[in-house]
């Protein structure tokens, strides 16, 4: 039981074939994973990643030093890797402290952000990097803190308007598989149970088809780049604000 629960856990953030039957979040995770895998190349020296969770793309990025910051409450400070925790107003360091940072499926559970994209801009180096991905296609998390879903243009903007400037852009998921993973995330709400194992069986029985549909499906229909699940940007600070 204990190498399945370790293998189930593996599969959580870079999902494969076994992800396919066990993960009911499989479109959404591998496609963040791809994008991050590859857009995180631009990350470098010493790296924040703000609202690092477990930190869970912490072994695929190349940097010198990798420090987590999560919101102060007892849920991250039971279950986060966090090395620091903060208000989420002011983050806790100095002035052009860090060469990147990293904020992943974080910006929609920020209420102002012009508080916090100062923020990132007052810690991060001139010529620094901030990797960003939001949620665009997602249904209400961690409610009552889910402010706001964001268009690539509006994102683009918006950071824009904050010292930075645009180096890349990606969208992850832009084909049928987008309908597929709100399918899942559908049946795995609606049947969400608390006993893990129960709730694993009733994961690979009602969802792992939806998702195998959504393979054989996507693979036949055109992609479609106005509807997809997560904006992954790459931008750089150009000046401060």
């Amino acid at each position: 039981m204990g190498l399945i629960t370790t293998l189930i856990k593996k599969e959580q953030f870079n999902p494969g074939i076994v992800g396919i039957f066990t993960n009911p979040f499989y479109f959404s995770r591998r496609g963040l994973f791809l994008a991050m895998t590859e857009l995180g190349k631009d990350l470098s020296g010493k790296l924040l990643d703000i609202g690092c969770g477990t930190k869970p793309y912490e072994p695929y990025l190349s940097v010198r030093e990798y420090i987590g910051v999560e919101i102060d409450t007892e849920r991250s400070r039971t279950t986060s890797k966090a090395d620091f925790f903060y208000d989420g107003k002011r983050i806790p360091f100095g002035d052009s402290e860090f060469d990147s940072v990293l904020a992943n499926e974080v910006f929609e559970h920020v209420f102002n952000p012009t508080e916090f994209l100062t923020e990132v801009n007052r810690v991060l180096k001139i010529n620094g990097t901030f990797l960003l991905t939001v949620p665009f296609v997602w249904d209400e998390h961690e409610q009552p803190h889910d402010y706001a879903r964001y268009t690539s243009f509006g994102l683009k903007h918006i950071l824009q308007q904050h010292g930075f400037e645009v180096e890349r852009h990606t969208k992850s998921v832009t084909n049928a598989r987008v309908i597929f993973q709100l399918i899942n995330e559908f049946i795995y709400k609606k049947t969400y149970v608390n006993n893990p194992i129960f709730r694993q069986l009733l994961n690979t029985i009602l969802i792992s088809p939806f998702t195998v549909l959504g393979i054989l499906i996507s693979a036949i229909l055109p992609s479609n780049e106005d509807l997809y699940l997560d904006n992954i940007i790459v931008v750089r600070k150009v000046k401060n604000v």
